[in-house]
């Protein structure tokens, strides 16, 4: 047998027997817990480190009264397209749980329907939750609070208690509508997915700031705001071209491919006909001919940020009501 395969087999009662010691002596000096020399524990933490002990995590979550699990909540009402981005932010919060010693566990919920992390909740399966949307009436938050569950969010709310994780929406939507004035555009059309999602708000509020910080009074007619599938994307399309818009600028990557698409379908350029851009960039519009003027945001460091807020909450930790992650604007060919 291996040196490193007897080494994972090592009880607390092992090396209270080899110190001479007892296993709660153990104990203290592996939580930092409790009085006992600082000799003591020197000599103790000197051991296991030598002989790679690692505590049982469920006896340690017995004795901390713990799980060391905190739940990820992904949307499974999202559209496939979205995938990529809820994908990223998991990559992030396991590395960060990973790195703590956490384990992360999946639950799906809807709109209406949060009956999976309901079950992970009462069953006392995890220690705090991460929200990965954030809804204007979302029933996942309000079941959390009235619980008394630590959780972060991904995404802006409107309560201040809620800690949150996010990108500066407002500002970086409302100078990339800047760029597009500066550059020439005349007559901006917006595309904007449901109302209910509250980053749809913070970029609708960031075209329209962009347009008051260069004197543009947007067109009513060319505001189209809860498009969902592709019939209203093609429609708004068509309506914003009729308007004589010269630039269309969509608040995710999801609509923004529904319009490169339908501009396709009805052989209008871009950008020699029309310019495009997009609030949210993603995979698909990089890969498009030619890539998108978009904001880009680093999604697996939320996730990162999210899983180690979390984590020190659950410490009971003092963590900042909102981090906001970088941004960064990335002009290309969709508005040159």
């Amino acid at each position: 047998m291996k040196e490193n395969e007897t080494n994972t087999r090592l009880t607390i009662n092992d090396v209270a027997r080899e110190l001479g010691l007892s296993t709660t002596t153990i104990s203290r000096a592996i939580s930092g817990k409790g009085r006992i020399s600082d000799k003591t524990r020197e000599r103790v933490l000197e051991y296991i480190n030598e002989h790679n002990y690692r505590p049982n995590i469920i006896a340690k979550g017995l004795a901390d009264k713990r799980t060391y699990n905190i739940c990820v909540n992904i949307p499974s009402d999202a559209n496939i397209d979205e995938t990529p981005f809820f994908q990223c932010c998991l990559m992030g919060i396991c590395e960060a749980a990973s790195s703590r010693d956490y384990d992360v566990v999946v639950t799906t919920t809807t709109d209406t329907d949060i009956t999976y992390l309901k079950r992970v909740i009462n069953n006392h399966k995890v220690d705090g939750v991460i929200l990965t949307r954030s809804l204007v009436n979302d029933i996942a938050a309000k079941f959390l609070k009235e619980n008394g569950i630590s959780y972060v969010l991904i995404g802006d709310d409107t309560d201040k208690n809620v800690i949150k994780i996010d990108s500066d929406h407002l500002s970086g939507c409302a100078q990339l509508t800047s760029y597009m004035i500066m550059s020439g555009c005349r007559k901006l059309a917006f595309l904007c997915g449901s109302h209910e999602h509250i980053v749809n708000r913070n970029r609708y509020n960031g075209f329209l700031k962009g347009c008051e910080q260069n004197g543009m009074i947007p067109s009513k007619e060319c505001i189209y705001l809860d498009v969902i599938n592709d019939s209203q994307v093609a429609h708004s399309v068509d309506k914003a071209l009729k308007s004589g818009c010269d630039c269309i600028i969509c608040s995710d990557d999801l609509i923004c491919t529904r319009v490169l698409r339908r501009l396709d379908e009805i052989n209008v350029s871009v950008p020699g006909d029309i310019k495009v851009a997009s609030f949210y960039n993603s995979s698909a519009l990089e890969n498009h001919t030619p890539p998108v003027t978009a904001l880009t945001i680093n999604v697996k460091e939320l996730g990162v940020a999210a899983g180690k807020t979390l984590i020190e909450m659950i410490n009971g930790q003092e963590v900042s009501e909102m981090t906001l992650i970088d941004y960064e604007i990335v002009l290309k060919g969709s508005t040159k």
